[in-house]
């Protein structure tokens, strides 16, 4: 039946679009966290991919988490010389995650959940109205 494809299709979305706000909250929570020692790496980005794939027992692709990484580049530093992972210049290497990034994936994720959640909703209703009319 196609209403419940619906529901399988929304409810993979739903799951992608957590794993993606989980993510955001990692990255975050840990945005102040540093080395502890000087050279030692800070917290570095998480970021989410995404990928189509072919559902065989529903004939149809959905979406699913590809893979979790980390992104690349160099860390930020910041003067700050009484911190213990301060280099002999007086510089800290803080992890590369910015709020502002992160506030509008979680957005982004928020606004997709909602909409899977509404199709959700939708073809439930549309279910329960074909069983109440069968009933009749």
């Amino acid at each position: 039946m196609d209403l419940d494809r619906a529901l399988r299709i929304s409810a993979a979305g739903m799951q992608a679009q957590s794993t993606r706000l989980r993510v955001v909250a990692e990255n975050l929570a840990n945005r102040d966290s540093t080395g502890q020692s000087p050279g030692a790496d800070p917290y570095r980005r998480r970021t989410v991919t995404f990928e189509n794939r072919l559902d065989r027992e529903l004939g149809t692709p959905t979406v699913r988490v590809a893979r979790i990484g980390t992104a690349q580049g160099d860390f930020p530093t910041r003067h700050d010389p009484s911190h213990p992972a301060a280099d002999a210049r007086g510089y800290v290497r803080v992890p590369n995650v910015d709020s502002l990034i992160e506030t509008m994936d979680m957005r982004e994720a928020q606004r997709s959940y909602a909409a899977n959640l509404s199709v959700l909703e939708v073809t439930r209703g549309m279910l329960t109205r074909t069983i109440e009319a069968l009933r009749g």
